[in-house]
Protein backbone atom coordinates (compact mmCIF):
# COMPACT_ATOMS: atom_id res chain seq x y z
CA UNK A 1 0.00 0.00 0.00
CA UNK A 2 2.85 2.40 0.83
CA UNK A 3 4.47 1.66 -2.53
CA UNK A 4 1.20 2.50 -4.32
CA UNK A 5 0.88 5.78 -2.40
CA UNK A 6 4.46 6.79 -3.08
CA UNK A 7 4.36 5.83 -6.75
CA UNK A 8 1.00 7.61 -7.17
CA UNK A 9 2.45 10.75 -5.58
CA UNK A 10 5.50 10.65 -7.86
CA UNK A 11 3.29 10.07 -10.92
CA UNK A 12 1.01 12.90 -9.76
CA UNK A 13 3.92 15.33 -9.48
CA UNK A 14 5.18 14.35 -12.94
CA UNK A 15 1.73 14.73 -14.50
CA UNK A 16 1.08 18.04 -12.71
CA UNK A 17 4.10 19.76 -14.28
CA UNK A 18 2.20 20.62 -17.47
CA UNK A 19 -0.74 21.97 -15.46
CA UNK A 20 1.65 23.95 -13.26
CA UNK A 21 3.38 25.46 -16.30
CA UNK A 22 0.09 26.48 -17.90
CA UNK A 23 -1.15 27.90 -14.60
CA UNK A 24 2.10 29.81 -14.15
CA UNK A 25 1.73 31.29 -17.63
CA UNK A 26 -1.94 32.09 -17.07
CA UNK A 27 -1.30 33.67 -13.70
CA UNK A 28 1.20 36.01 -15.34
CA UNK A 29 -1.55 37.75 -17.29
CA UNK A 30 -4.02 38.17 -14.41
CA UNK A 31 -4.83 41.63 -13.13
CA UNK A 32 -7.75 40.78 -10.80
CA UNK A 33 -9.60 37.85 -9.22
CA UNK A 34 -6.31 36.04 -8.68
CA UNK A 35 -7.55 33.84 -5.82
CA UNK A 36 -10.78 32.92 -7.57
CA UNK A 37 -8.94 32.12 -10.80
CA UNK A 38 -6.37 30.04 -8.90
CA UNK A 39 -9.14 27.95 -7.34
CA UNK A 40 -11.00 27.62 -10.66
CA UNK A 41 -7.87 26.59 -12.56
CA UNK A 42 -7.00 24.15 -9.77
CA UNK A 43 -10.45 22.60 -9.97
CA UNK A 44 -10.34 22.23 -13.76
CA UNK A 45 -6.80 20.86 -13.94
CA UNK A 46 -7.25 18.71 -10.83
CA UNK A 47 -10.53 17.25 -12.05
CA UNK A 48 -9.19 16.28 -15.46
CA UNK A 49 -5.97 14.89 -13.99
CA UNK A 50 -8.25 12.80 -11.74
CA UNK A 51 -10.78 11.80 -14.41
CA UNK A 52 -8.41 10.92 -17.26
CA UNK A 53 -6.70 8.01 -15.45
CA UNK A 54 -10.15 6.66 -14.59
CA UNK A 55 -11.21 6.96 -18.21
CA UNK A 56 -7.96 5.41 -19.42
CA UNK A 57 -8.36 2.54 -16.98
CA UNK A 58 -12.00 2.00 -18.00
CA UNK A 59 -11.42 1.94 -21.74
CA UNK A 60 -8.10 0.15 -21.59
CA UNK A 61 -5.98 -0.52 -24.62
CA UNK A 62 -8.43 -0.61 -27.60
CA UNK A 63 -9.02 3.16 -27.59
CA UNK A 64 -5.32 3.89 -28.02
CA UNK A 65 -5.61 2.94 -31.69
CA UNK A 66 -8.31 5.61 -32.11
CA UNK A 67 -6.49 8.32 -30.11
CA UNK A 68 -2.93 7.70 -31.29
CA UNK A 69 -3.19 9.00 -34.85
CA UNK A 70 -4.70 12.39 -33.91
CA UNK A 71 -4.65 13.04 -30.16
CA UNK A 72 -1.04 14.09 -29.79
CA UNK A 73 -1.15 16.25 -32.92
CA UNK A 74 -4.14 18.15 -31.52
CA UNK A 75 -2.38 18.63 -28.18
CA UNK A 76 0.85 19.76 -29.88
CA UNK A 77 -1.10 22.20 -32.08
CA UNK A 78 -2.91 23.67 -29.06
CA UNK A 79 0.30 24.27 -27.13
CA UNK A 80 2.10 25.73 -30.15
CA UNK A 81 -0.84 28.01 -30.97
CA UNK A 82 -1.45 29.26 -27.41
CA UNK A 83 2.29 29.61 -26.63
CA UNK A 84 2.99 31.34 -29.94
CA UNK A 85 0.08 33.70 -29.38
CA UNK A 86 1.40 34.60 -25.93
CA UNK A 87 4.85 35.37 -27.32
CA UNK A 88 3.35 37.39 -30.18
CA UNK A 89 1.02 39.31 -27.84
CA UNK A 90 3.90 40.17 -25.49
CA UNK A 91 5.29 42.45 -28.20
CA UNK A 92 2.03 44.37 -28.62
CA UNK A 93 0.55 46.99 -26.31
CA UNK A 94 -2.25 44.59 -25.38
CA UNK A 95 -0.74 42.46 -22.58
CA UNK A 96 -3.49 39.84 -22.58
CA UNK A 97 -1.40 36.65 -22.43
CA UNK A 98 -2.97 33.26 -21.86
CA UNK A 99 -6.35 33.54 -20.27
CA UNK A 100 -7.48 31.23 -17.52
CA UNK A 101 -10.80 33.03 -17.51
CA UNK A 102 -13.69 31.18 -19.10
CA UNK A 103 -14.77 27.57 -19.14
CA UNK A 104 -13.93 26.92 -22.80
CA UNK A 105 -10.28 27.92 -22.47
CA UNK A 106 -9.85 26.11 -19.16
CA UNK A 107 -11.54 23.02 -20.57
CA UNK A 108 -9.21 22.93 -23.58
CA UNK A 109 -6.12 23.48 -21.47
CA UNK A 110 -7.20 20.95 -18.83
CA UNK A 111 -7.86 18.27 -21.43
CA UNK A 112 -4.64 19.04 -23.29
CA UNK A 113 -2.53 18.81 -20.12
CA UNK A 114 -4.19 15.60 -18.95
CA UNK A 115 -3.68 13.40 -22.03
CA UNK A 116 -0.68 11.82 -20.30
CA UNK A 117 -2.95 10.91 -17.37
CA UNK A 118 -5.17 8.96 -19.78
CA UNK A 119 -2.16 6.86 -20.72
CA UNK A 120 -1.33 6.34 -17.03
CA UNK A 121 -4.83 4.97 -16.47
CA UNK A 122 -4.39 2.59 -19.40
CA UNK A 123 -1.07 1.48 -17.94
CA UNK A 124 -2.70 0.73 -14.59
CA UNK A 125 -5.38 -1.33 -16.40
CA UNK A 126 -2.72 -3.30 -18.26
CA UNK A 127 -0.89 -4.24 -15.07
CA UNK A 128 -4.14 -4.98 -13.21
CA UNK A 129 -3.67 -2.26 -10.60
CA UNK A 130 -6.58 -0.43 -8.95
CA UNK A 131 -6.93 3.15 -10.16
CA UNK A 132 -9.24 5.07 -7.79
CA UNK A 133 -6.69 5.95 -5.09
CA UNK A 134 -3.94 6.85 -7.59
CA UNK A 135 -6.44 8.98 -9.55
CA UNK A 136 -7.46 10.87 -6.41
CA UNK A 137 -3.81 11.50 -5.50
CA UNK A 138 -3.01 12.62 -9.07
CA UNK A 139 -6.01 14.98 -9.06
CA UNK A 140 -5.17 16.52 -5.68
CA UNK A 141 -1.54 17.06 -6.66
CA UNK A 142 -2.64 18.72 -9.93
CA UNK A 143 -5.07 20.97 -8.02
CA UNK A 144 -2.34 22.08 -5.60
CA UNK A 145 0.26 22.65 -8.34
CA UNK A 146 -2.22 24.56 -10.54
CA UNK A 147 -3.48 26.70 -7.67
CA UNK A 148 0.02 27.72 -6.64
CA UNK A 149 1.08 28.05 -10.29
CA UNK A 150 -1.50 30.79 -10.84
CA UNK A 151 -0.40 32.62 -7.68
CA UNK A 152 3.30 32.31 -8.54
CA UNK A 153 2.73 33.42 -12.13
CA UNK A 154 0.87 36.52 -10.97
CA UNK A 155 3.58 37.38 -8.45
CA UNK A 156 6.37 36.87 -11.00
CA UNK A 157 4.59 38.98 -13.61
CA UNK A 158 4.47 41.94 -11.22
CA UNK A 159 8.25 41.64 -10.93
CA UNK A 160 9.16 40.75 -14.53
CA UNK A 161 6.37 42.45 -16.52
CA UNK A 162 5.86 41.24 -20.10
CA UNK A 163 8.99 39.09 -19.90
CA UNK A 164 6.88 36.70 -17.83
CA UNK A 165 4.40 36.50 -20.72
CA UNK A 166 7.23 35.59 -23.11
CA UNK A 167 8.48 33.05 -20.57
CA UNK A 168 4.97 31.56 -20.29
CA UNK A 169 4.65 31.33 -24.06
CA UNK A 170 8.03 29.64 -24.34
CA UNK A 171 6.99 27.15 -21.62
CA UNK A 172 3.84 26.24 -23.57
CA UNK A 173 5.77 25.83 -26.83
CA UNK A 174 8.29 23.63 -24.98
CA UNK A 175 5.46 21.48 -23.63
CA UNK A 176 4.23 21.14 -27.22
CA UNK A 177 7.73 20.10 -28.31
CA UNK A 178 7.83 17.58 -25.44
CA UNK A 179 4.57 16.04 -26.68
CA UNK A 180 5.90 16.04 -30.25
CA UNK A 181 9.09 14.26 -29.22
CA UNK A 182 7.16 11.72 -27.12
CA UNK A 183 4.85 11.02 -30.04
CA UNK A 184 7.58 10.75 -32.65
CA UNK A 185 9.89 8.57 -30.57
Amino acid sequence: MTDLLLSSLIIGVGLAMDSFSVSLAGGASLKENIGKTAVTAGIFFGFFQFAMPLLGWAIGVPITQVIDPYGYWIVVGLFFFIGGKMIWDSFSDDEEGISLIGCKVLLLLAVATSIDALAVGMSFALIGEAILLPAVIIGVVAFVFSFFGVLAGHKLSSILGNKMQIFGGVILVLIGIKFLIEYCL
